[in-house]
Parts: structure tokens; C-alpha cells; sequence
């Protein structure tokens, strides 16, 4: 969360949303102050992310990236971090929990495309994605309790998710940065390209072979992936046998199976 706090920019909008066939660009716009996480802008991003679940299957991917080429989101004006109070600091917290559940709300994969710092509620952000592509020039960390704070944006619930929980302690514990060669090492990031240009295509690849495959598929694996990380089995393994059962009554997959039977490509969605 320590990344979270910046000074709004009044009316103008911080998170912009472009359509390009079933892929959505969502970009935070905030290079001067390196795209960090104000409260408008994770009001924003909810916004946006409710935007694309109302889509439906028009959406088939998403990329979530920051503009200006220096940072994913990193920085923060920690003048206005220390002018919060308690309840500030709560509702501000929400706030961030509110964008990740949006995020974890859309079917559709979403890929947090990863050029410059992720750090604090930057990474708080990426974690909320499906996945983590990054270029060399990335880095990433959580360093809250070096301004005697912890993750707020739900840093202690994911990253032990992703990199295991003796490691995210030793991250979060010691506020310390890792690099890309790190982070994919760890599990952090799942991908990594030499720069921007190759990270957005090497993302859109991604989304188009997700794309061939059925939605609502996907979105049921998506759906039983978030809500059983964390799960003891019994319950993660209940929520599978649910999905499973779900997917049965989807024309999805009984045209998925006529297609297997019949030696030819399924034609999902028609």
C-alpha cells in the first residue's frame, strides 16, 4: 500500500480502456508520478474492470499496463500517506482490495504486462492478475514496512499465494527488491521479454491462443482458481467438482466433445 497514496489529477482521468478485437488494453496514465495508486485511480481501475465484466465474452483478454515506459506502478507521495488517518488509511485500503476483486471478477484472463518498478500496491495489482509478464527492466517488491507500514492492497494474502510463504515473508519482512531474473525464478513472473514492445506482443500471443479455446471454459477455470487458492483441499476440491458440474451444462462443451469425435475444430460461442 505504500505506493497507494498520490496526488489526484482534479477530473482528468487517470485509467484509459481501448478495444482492439476481443482484447481490452486497460492502461494506468500517470507517468509523471511514475502511475501511482491514488484513491481515484483504484476507483478508476474498479471501474473500468466492472466496465469489462458487463461486456461478457466480447472481452477474451485483458492487459493492464502503465504508461511512460519507467514503472508498471512505483512511487507514491508520501506526504499524502502521512496526512491520512486511521479511517483514511482503511477506506483507502478498501479501495484497493475493491479494484483486485474487480479485477478477479472478469472471465476473461488478465495479463499484468510488467515495464519498470512494481512495487507496493504495484505489485499489490499485478498479483491480482492472472499473470505476470515483465521486461528485463523490471523489478519488483513490497516496501511498506520501511515507512512503518504493512501491504494494504492484499500484498499478505496473494504473494504468498505466488512465491510461496517463506519467501513473502522474507519479501515483505525486509522490503527488499528483487529483479526479473528473481521474480521468474520465484514463480512471481511466469514470462519475460527483452522490452516493451516484445512484452505486449508476447502478451497478446498469449491472449489469442487463450482466445481459441472455449470462454466459458476458461472463465469456469478462472472462477475455481481464485476461490480455491488458500483452500483447505476438501473445500478447493469441492469447488473444482462444482465447476466441473458447471461446465457440463454449457453448449461449449458439448460442442467442444462433437468436435473431438468428429476430427474438426470446435467452433466455441456460435
Amino acid at each position: 500500500m505504500s505506493d497507494a497514496a498520490a496526488t489526484d489529477r482534479g477530473a482528468e482521468r487517470a485509467v484509459r480502456v481501448e478495444h482492439d478485437g476481443g482484447v481490452a488494453v486497460v492502461t494506468i496514465d500517470r507517468p509523471a508520478a511514475l502511475n501511482a495508486l491514488s484513491a481515484s485511480v483504484l476507483e478508476e481501475l474498479a471501474e473500468a474492470f466492472d466496465g469489462l465484466v458487463e461486456a461478457g465474452s466480447a472481452v477474451r483478454g485483458v492487459l493492464l499496463v502503465g504508461a511512460g515506459g519507467r514503472a508498471f506502478v512505483a512511487g507514491a507521495d508520501i506526504r499524502a500517506l502521512a496526512s491520512l488517518s486511521p479511517e483514511d488509511a482503511s477506506a483507502l485500503a478498501r479501495r484497493g482490495h475493491r479494484a483486485a476483486a474487480a479485477i478477479e471478477a472478469l472471465a476473461a484472463p488478465v495479463i499484468a504486462c510488467v515495464d519498470g518498478f512494481a512495487l507496493g500496491g504495484g505489485l499489490e495489482l499485478a498479483l491480482a492478475c492472472d499473470v505476470i509478464y515483465a521486461t528485463d527492466a523490471s523489478s519488483f517488491g513490497q516496501p511498506e514496512v520501511r515507512l512503518g507500514l504493512i501491504p494494504g492492497f492484499g500484498g499478505t494474502v496473494r504473494l504468498p499465494r505466488a512465491v510461496g510463504i517463506a519467501r513473502a515473508k522474507e519479501l515483505i519482512y525486509s522490503g527488499r527488491r528483487i529483479g526479473v531474473d528473481e521474480a521468474v525464478a520465484s514463480g512471481l513472473v511466469a514470462r519475460r521479454f527483452a522490452d516493451r514492445e516484445a512484452l505486449l506482443d508476447g502478451a497478446r500471443a498469449t491472449i489469442a491462443e487463450i482466445a481459441a479455446n472455449s470462454p466459458t471454459a476458461v472463465g469456469l477455470a478462472k472462477r475455481v482458481l481464485v476461490a480455491a487458492t488458500g483452500q483447505t483441499t476438501e473445500v478447493a476440491t469441492e469447488l473444482e467438482v462444482a465447476g466441473f458440474e458447471d461446465a457440463f451444462r454449457t453448449a461449449d462443451m458439448r460442442e467442444g466433445v462433437a468436435a473431438f469425435l468428429e476430427k474438426r475444430e470446435p467452433h466455441f460461442g456460435d
